[in-house]
């Protein structure tokens, strides 16, 4: 018979698109206190997205992305998102008179084998979460790289995504081997880490 398994933590981030280095700055203040410690940053990236964003979002657009230092749950994805786009109504509250949309939050985690990111558009590769959320497996962890499918936007192929990526893989890895909560090739897949600590069905340590 079929059993559950524990789940490995991940590693939460959020890509942050604007133009205004202040709007910048106010999301990464948002997104620390509500989620702890930035640990990773990507480089800055340059945000075309073939001039989609540009009616209400303005030109010179730049993309970053930041991941919490602590891994988590991925069960709350959509709650994530459901978080980011508030405070994207809320900079377009509070820095009203430039483009109508200041800011743009993309949040998403890293996994040994995926990175994964939220959305609300729904397409034939997304799975349904909850409350209007999807979610998409944007790049896949395999043969040692890092590799797109035929959905992934070109501003996830970059040599700055895929260097953030491997970053935030090798934090997790980390994490795992000092939990003793890797997953193995056995048949009851999962090393037992010690009592009382690592991930389990509860999700009880996994930002340890």
């Amino acid at each position: 018979m079929a059993k559950t398994r524990p789940i490995e933590p991940v590693i939460r981030f959020v890509a942050i698109i604007t133009s205004l280095p202040e709007v910048a700055r106010w999301a990464r203040i948002r997104i620390a206190d509500a989620w702890g410690e930035v640990a990773e940053t990507s480089a800055p990236m340059p945000f075309v997205a073939g001039g989609y964003y540009d009616d209400e979002m303005g030109r010179g657009l730049s993309k970053v992305l930041v991941a919490m230092a602590k891994p988590c749950d991925s069960g709350t994805l959509a709650d994530w998102k459901r978080q980011t786009n508030e405070w994207e109504w809320q900079a377009a509250a509070e820095y009203g008179g430039g483009p109508a949309r200041p800011l743009n939050l993309d949040p998403g985690y890293v996994t040994q084998a995926k990175l994964v990111l939220a959305t609300v558009k729904d397409r034939d590769h997304r799975i349904y979460l909850r409350d209007g959320i999807f979610a998409e497996v944007t790049l896949t962890y395999t043969g040692g790289q890092w590799i797109g499918h035929r959905w992934t936007y070109p501003d996830y192929r970059t040599p700055e995504v895929i260097d953030f990526a491997n970053r935030c893989r090798h934090r997790l890895r980390e994490h795992l081997k000092a939990i003793g909560g890797f997953r193995t090739a056995r048949k009851h897949s999962f090393l037992q880490p010690d009592r009382g600590s690592g991930v389990s069905n509860s999700g009880e340590g996994l930002t340890e």
